[in-house]
């Protein structure tokens, strides 16, 4: 390493906090939020990376940073390869008004050494570059993006209303596992709103009707069925394997037995609820910092309440 090369990490070593591998993973079971932020070149992400980074280049990082942490105040970790460049990086984060920054000591090596399991990057088909051709020209989506959506898991609480149009979109948008949750069955009456079903299937399951016309709309996206309703002796055992819960469903005690179990799981609920011409969306992730649905609705309204 040249002198003036080590003078300038030794000054930003000064200044800049470095967090081991086991503070990082103390972070994550905590249920911090924080961008871990990989600041590798391009080439260097084929080896893999760690699992949930975002990648911006040391190089592009002043230029793309404010894109991709829009807000200042987000805590930020970075690491390179063994750990240099990410003081450097941290360093000149800090210097752009990025105030929570620390770096990974050793970087990925360390994190290798650790045990941890580099995730490779996604190798797209294809009919994956022309599928989603407009997800990747959105600096929001981009190729990173596109291919988290690919490995996400999504449950989706509902195959009616609400949960149709919220099955299709994610399908729609390349979420590579979907779990629908419904023990109805398709009836003529559901078909001028719920569009995941057709005439023809009539009398079947909705879970299996909206397994169809996923299969159909997206090859990419594996539809996982729960043909029976939630209760509290099995709806820890059905969230505990995705990421996000969507709630579609049209009760109230549906809605407290899913926050109760989301609590104690660390997931977040996304719940959607409509009446007529309104709507209400609301996330709730208390693992993040926010209230849970029972601190926002301590009682328990009546079981009338909601407008039939």
């Amino acid at each position: 390493m040249p002198p003036g090369w080590k003078n300038l990490v030794d000054a930003a070593r000064r200044e800049i906090t470095e967090i081991s591998v086991a503070d990082l993973e103390a972070r994550r079971r905590r249920g911090e939020h924080f961008v871990l932020l990989d600041v590798r070149e391009d080439g260097e992400r084929k080896g893999g990376h760690i699992p949930g980074a975002i990648h911006v280049s040391r190089g592009m990082l002043e230029f793309k940073v404010p894109q991709v942490v829009p807000e200042s105040s987000t805590p930020i970790v970075a690491y390179d390869a063994g750990g240099n460049r990410s003081l450097l990086a941290a360093r000149a984060l800090k210097e752009l008004g990025y105030a929570n920054v620390v770096s990974l000591a050793g970087g990925i090596g360390a994190w290798r050494a650790a045990g941890g399991q580099a995730a490779r990057e996604h190798t797209w088909s294809a009919g994956q570059l022309e599928r989603y051709s407009r997800h990747f020209m959105l600096k929001e989506v981009g190729k990173e993006g596109q291919a988290r959506l690919l490995d996400a898991k999504v449950l989706c609480l509902g195959a009616g209303g609400l949960g149709s149009p919220i099955a299709l979109y994610l399908a729609a948008a390349g979420v590579g596992t979907l779990g629908i949750v419904d023990s109805d069955v398709v009836d003529i009456s559901n078909l001028q709103r719920q569009i995941l079903h057709t005439n023809d299937r009539v009398g079947t399951s909705k879970v299996e009707s909206a397994a169809k016309t996923i299969a159909a709309l997206n090859p990419d996206v594996r539809v996982v069925p729960h043909a029976f309703r939630l209760t509290p002796d099995n709806v820890m055992d059905v969230m505990k394997g995705y990421d996000v819960v969507v709630d579609g469903a049209d009760n109230f005690d549906t809605r407290y037995m899913l926050n109760d179990a989301a609590f104690f799981l660390k997931k977040p609920i996304v719940h959607g609820s409509i009446f007529q011409f309104e709507g209400q969306a609301t996330t709730i992730a208390p693992h993040l910092g926010g209230p849970c649905y029972r601190c926002l609705y301590p009682e328990r309204p009546p079981a009338d309440f909601a407008p039939g």
